[in-house]
């Protein structure tokens, strides 16, 4: 009997261990229900998961070790609605500068000339010169004064605010649900995923802020970026300058640098200092990303670019997206339909009711 007791617990035991083997094993071999949102045909779907077979197979010459499987994002347009009818940086700015009671009549020349262009950049759909710097400038200038955690709560009440072209989603919910299954799926194959925006940096980790559907830390946030202060340091140079019990950091009023094109590659090399393997964008702000991510990389590596194609259930742009798709073809991107990958774009319940 105590035979047969040790025999059943040796059995037990080792299928214990095989199963602890197994467990943390990586989920390549599950993309189906992964990237349920993605239609079969949609390339990326087949060639990401192609890839995940590779890069996680310890055996394969195309092995990535962990502390590489970096991966890098692009924001608007690319994980959550960009032009609704202008950027989220855009409309939270103009809501600061025209429809803030507690602000609105404090606002700067400067700031009311930015949201007057923003404002008609929305009526217009078309871009208006210079606004990426200038509106910078008046995002550092606006919000002032306040902690990181202050703008942050700011942004939080901003984000309950109705989206002006959709039923049924706020401001805060415009994310792609099928770029948030990508993010999943890379995190459950152990990838350390990067939001590289030309966004501000507060305003897009207030952005992702409270998201339960995925899990990025503020750390892994990269964006434009203003100055920040002690409370009391006033214009002294921060070398000589200590901080002290009385102090808190604050936005200091200044804009530093705008988080586009060649910029995202120099931050990339600054704050993460490794080369990422893989790249997700929509835009030619996000060109030089993609071709630093897979140009002399020693590890097998891709990017891709969202075409935005679907003028139903999103603010698509058929010719910026035939543009788009000339690109990848051209610099060997991968194209994602929004049309035609996806399954869905916000989820049951949310309709686009702007024209």
């Amino acid at each position: 009997m105590r035979k047969r007791i040790v025999f059943i617990l040796l059995i037990l035991s080792v299928l214990i261990s095989v199963s602890c083997k197994t467990a943390p094993q990586e989920m390549s071999n599950q993309h189906s229900d992964a990237l349920s949102l993605w239609t079969d045909e949609a390339p990326l779907k087949k060639m990401l998961t192609e890839y995940m077979g590779k890069i996680t197979d310890k055996n394969s010459k195309d092995f990535i070790p962990v502390e590489n499987r970096i991966a890098v994002f692009d924001m608007d347009g690319t994980l959550l609605c960009e032009t609704d009818r202008d950027y989220f940086d855009h409309t939270l700015l103009a809501y600061r500068v025209t429809e803030d009671s507690s602000y609105k009549n404090s606002a700067s020349a400067f700031e009311k000339e930015v949201a007057d262009k923003i404002i008609e950049q929305s009526k217009i759909t078309s871009p208006v010169g210079g606004l990426d710097i200038d509106h910078g400038k008046a995002v550092a200038t606006a919000f002032k004064g306040m902690t990181p955690d202050q703008f942050i709560a700011y942004i939080q009440e901003f984000k309950k605010l109705p989206m002006p072209g959709y039923e049924g989603m706020t401001r805060g919910e415009g994310f792609y649900l099928p770029m948030i299954q990508i993010i999943n799926y890379l995190q459950a194959n152990n990838f350390t995923v990067y939001i590289v925006s030309g966004t501000d940096r507060f305003i897009s980790r207030g952005i992702f802020y409270g998201n339960k559907d995925f899990d990025i830390p503020p750390s892994q946030i990269i964006g434009s970026d203003v100055l920040m202060v002690a409370t009391h340091q006033g214009n002294t140079d921060g070398l000589k300058y200590t901080y002290t019990d009385q102090d808190q950091v604050i936005l200091g009023g200044q804009f530093l640098i705008k988080n586009l094109k060649m910029n995202k590659v120099t931050a990339i090399v600054r704050e993460i200092g490794v080369q990422p393997v893989l790249s997700f964008g929509n835009s030619t702000g996000d060109a030089a990303m993609a071709m630093y991510t897979i140009t002399g990389n020693q590890y097998l590596s891709l990017a891709a670019m969202l075409c935005c194609d679907d003028v139903v259930r999103e603010n698509g742009n058929e010719k910026k997206a035939e543009e788009m798709y000339k690109l990848c073809n051209k610099y060997g991107w991968i194209p994602v339909s929004m049309k035609n990958d996806w399954k869905t774009i916000y989820g049951d319940g949310v309709e686009k009711t702007s024209k």
